[in-house]
Parts: C-alpha cells; structure tokens; sequence
C-alpha cells in the first residue's frame, strides 16, 4: 500500500472513530459547558508511519483491507474527513446554542403569558361589577327612603348611599357625579331609591324635588292611642292605599332602621307584629303611594324619635325597647291626661316590680283582647288573645295594644317613685286619684260613682228646668 494511500486511511479511521464516539456519548439536554471546538492535528507527512493499531479484528483492519485490494477514488478537499468533521462540529454547536436558547425563553413566555392572561380576567371582572353597580343591573328592586341633610356633601351623600345598599363603590359614584356636573345640586330632604336604579337615575333623584305623580298630596293625622287596624283603615279611607297592604308591608319591616334590630326575633304570640311602632304624627302622603314608601316614611319618624339617651335609658332600666313600647301603649291608654303620664307609669312599675303574680289589671288590655284581637282573627286563637289581658296574664303582654306618644314612652322611661298602687279617673273631669291600699282606692272608685250620679242629676234638673 502506498503512501498516500495509507494516510487516507488513517484519515477515515479518525472520522470513523470520532463518529462512534460522538453516537456513543448521551448528548445532554443543556450542557453546562460549551464543548471546544474539535481541533484536527495536522496531518502527518506522506512518508512518516502512524501507530501500530491493535492487533485485535477492528473496523480499521477492515478497511486496511478494503483499500489494499482497491483503493477509492480520491475525494474533493472541500469533502474531506477534517472540513466534514469541522462543519459538522459547527452545526451541532449551533443545534444547541440555538436549542439553548429556546429552553431559556419558554418559561419567560409561559409566565409572561399567564401573568397577562390573569391580569386580564381580573381587569375584566372589575369592570364588569363596576358596570353592573353604575348601571343597577341584578339588585333588588326595593323602594328605600333617604333622607339628604341640609349642607350634605357629595362625599357624605355617597357614603351614605353604601350604608344603604343602593351603591357598592362611593368613589365611582363620586366621579359619576363629578363628570355629570352634580355636585352641589343635591336637595335635602326625603328621596326615595332603589338599588336597581343607574348611578343617572339615583343623581337625578337627588336632585330633583318630590313630585308627586301619582295623586294629590294629603295630609293625615294619626292620633296618639290609635291602633294600626284603625290607622290603616285611615290611609284606605284616603285613598292613599289599601288597608291590607298597608299593614302587610308595616307588620313585615326590615327597612334598615336602627329599632328594627333592637325587635325580639320571636314574635309569635303577638296579634300585630309592629303595633307600637307606627308614631303618632301628621305624615304628608299622596294618593295611590306605594304602601312600602308610606311604612317607611313612618319608620323613619319613630326611628328619629328614639334618641341614644332613651337607648341608654332602657338599657339603665333593664328592659327592651319593645317592653318599654309596650308599657308605654298601657300608660297611653289609662292616662286622662299628659301630665299623669308619670304617676300612672308608677302605679304599674310598682306592681311589676312587687306583685307575684305580677298582674297589671288593665282595662285597656282586656279591651284590646276583646274588641281588636278576637274580632279580627281569622282564626281564632284565644292563646294569643288571653296573653294580652293583663287580668289573666300576669307581667306585660306580648305586644303593645296601642301606638304610644313621645309623652307616653318618657313617662315610662322616668321611672317615677312612688308609694300609689292603684289609680281611678273620673272620665268627664279627667281628674285621676291615686291611691296606696286597696281600701283608698274602692273609696276613690265610690267618690267617682257619686260625682258621675251627681253630674247625671245635675243634668237631668237642667233638662226639666230645675235648679241642683
């Protein structure tokens, strides 16, 4: 074998002993170092003898053989074993810097990716529950009454529509209002909204005086001592509502009011759930209003009335609001006049606090259990009825049997101290005397039956032109 023949030999033999190294090392899926580029020893002189190989049967002896039985024609330069192996080496090296890179920047991408795609979700949900809040979409459809105060601001007034629930955000409103030019034009007084109303709708509310569409103003008075049945057969007689939607709409409640969470939640043995709470007034109504709108005008009264010092007052005295309401109807009721509010408040405190049975014996009870319970059941449950006679049941009833005045109420929140235990009025002078014992009191009883048979006397002589 000649020379050159022999060097192209060892030449294959190197390119076939790289290609099985390089198919025999795993390729790493990121190698931490570059791997240098594969430097090729000059080629050894035509006449210089490489190294013996090893005797064992290998793929070089094989091709030893081949070319001494016939060599291959020679091969371009540009084709040769060292370009081959150079350009090789260069591509697998940009292979991998190039899949390098790609497993570099997909995470970043992926992140980035989901990042924007949640911001988007996020962005998008929050603007959608602005929008449904500024334009009232999926809330209730409740009337409620807002009372703007004199010198209220556009920050007071948003915040007050949140305390309400007719708005969720105070600070979209705000700018609402600032863009539609409403700030400062905001009318004191009663409004009344719903939450379903747009954020235009509400401004426009507010800004409005109360006109009232639906029929002529009317002014109703409703007497302290009336019951609901008669004041809501009052509101029908004007033709302001119906008498059964009126109570139904004021015995269910749950307008917002601060007294309407200090109510006992169980109020099964009462005949009118919110006898006591419609407060006795003059009320500016309209025909055919809305009976909600009419309950709250009236909640909104008796609300106003209970001050924190009354709150603490009872608190002081061990009892309820809604035990206070209801002595105070039984003061409203016995009392001839205001100014023995107090001493009558006394007379039952006095048996409440010392009597066992504790029995008020009230006429006005007995009354109302007869004469405004049992004729008005439909079903007659005389559990409910006998609870409320204080001659049967001991203690105060289960509800109130009137609608007490301010008068009333402060008279059964003083307390006064007294050593009367019983009391009798004569109806036609409206004098009430009060007595300590049993025994006063059946002779104050006879004093008035005299006067009454005198009076009567008296009247008669009148009549027949006779001089008493």
């Amino acid at each position: 074998m000649n020379n050159d023949n022999k060097d192209l030999v060892n030449d294959i033999l190197k390119e076939l002993e790289n290609d099985s190294k390089k198919e025999a090392a795993p390729v790493e899926p990121e190698p931490v170092q570059e791997q240098a580029p594969v430097r090729h020893e000059a080629q050894p002189a035509q006449h210089e003898r490489q190294p013996e190989q090893a005797p064992a049967a290998s793929p070089e002896q094989i091709v030893r053989q081949t070319m001494e039985n016939g060599a291959p024609q020679q091969r371009s330069v540009n084709n040769s074993p060292q370009m081959r192996g150079s350009a090789q080496g260069q591509q697998v090296r940009k292979r991998k810097r190039h899949k390098k890179k790609q497993r570099s920047r997909l995470p970043g991408v992926l992140i980035l990716t989901t990042f924007i795609f949640g911001l988007s979700i996020v962005l998008s949900m929050v603007i959608i529950g602005y929008g449904k809040d500024m334009l009232g979409i999926g809330k209730s459809d409740r009337t409620q009454l807002m009372v703007i105060p004199e010198g209220a601001t556009t920050d007071d007034i948003a915040n007050m529509l949140e305390t309400e629930g007719i708005i969720r955000s105070p600070k979209a409103f705000k700018l609402f209002s600032r863009l539609r030019k409403a700030d400062g034009l905001y009318i004191p007084g009663e409004h009344f909204v719903r939450p379903n109303m747009a954020y235009e709708t509400i401004i426009k509310e507010l800004t409005s005086e109360q006109v009232e569409e639906q029929g002529e103003t009317v002014e109703v008075t409703f007497p302290e001592g009336i019951t609901l049945i008669d004041a809501a057969q009052k509101l029908e007689e004007n033709n302001i509502c119906s008498a059964d939607d009126f109570l139904f709409y004021f015995n269910s409640g749950g307008y917002g009011f601060e007294f309407e969470d200090k109510l006992p939640l169980n109020s099964s043995l009462k005949f009118m759930r919110m006898e006591g709470y419609l407060f006795p007034d003059t009320y500016f109504l309209y025909e055919g209003m809305d009976p909600e709108q009419v309950c709250q005008k009236i909640y909104l009264n008796f609300d106003s009335k209970m001050t924190e010092d009354r709150y603490k007052r009872m608190d002081e005295l061990g009892y309820s609001l809604d035990q206070i309401i209801t002595l105070a109807s039984i003061v409203q009721k016995e009392a001839a006049t205001e100014d023995v509010m107090v001493k009558v408040a006394s007379v039952f405190w006095n048996r409440l606090d010392n009597w066992d049975p504790a029995l008020l014996q009230s006429d006005p009870t007995s009354n109302y259990a007869n004469d405004v319970i049992k004729p008005n059941m439909e079903v007659l449950d005389l559990t409910i009825a006998n609870s409320y006679d204080t001659y049967l049941t001991g203690g105060l009833p289960p509800g109130a049997i009137c609608n007490p005045g301010i008068a009333a109420i402060d008279a059964v929140l003083e307390k006064f101290e007294s050593d009367d235990f019983f009391f009798a009025a004569n109806i036609n002078t409206k004098i009430t005397y009060f007595a300590k014992t049993d025994e006063e009191h059946k002779a104050n009883l006879a004093m008035i039956d005299q006067q009454y048979a005198d009076e009567a006397a008296a009247a008669e002589a009148a009549e027949n032109g006779e001089s008493w």
